[in-house]
């Protein structure tokens, strides 16, 4: 079922491949690109193998309570393709003040 799941989203959407420092992958579907002072952000939402209830006891080492949320810069690379960075602490906080007016905005 899990691997349906997947299947599906790969196919309709825009899914993120991040690597930690010890060569973990985790992906992220791009849910908002937010623009910033003629730059763009993605807020990626980690996509997880399986559902989480609460007091979920999957042992999967995830947080079960919280969908994991990242802000990344996007910037053009030397090969011309799509990057996505980790922003500035500024950087960070104006997307934050930008996401929280659309959010305002949708309601």
């Amino acid at each position: 079922m899990a691997d349906k799941k997947r299947e599906e989203i790969l196919e309709e959407d825009i899914v993120i491949e991040m690597t930690d420092e010890d060569g973990n992958k985790f992906y992220y579907l791009e849910e908002l690109i937010i623009p910033v002072d003629g730059e763009n952000f993605a807020l990626l939402v980690e996509i997880r193998d399986h559902e989480h209830k609460t007091d979920c006891d999957c042992d999967c080492g995830c947080s079960c309570e919280d969908d994991d949320v990242i802000i990344a810069k996007i910037i053009v690379n030397e090969n011309g393709q799509e990057e996505y960075i980790e922003p500035t602490d500024e950087e960070f906080e104006k997307v934050q003040e930008a996401y929280e007016k659309y959010l305002d905005e949708e309601e």
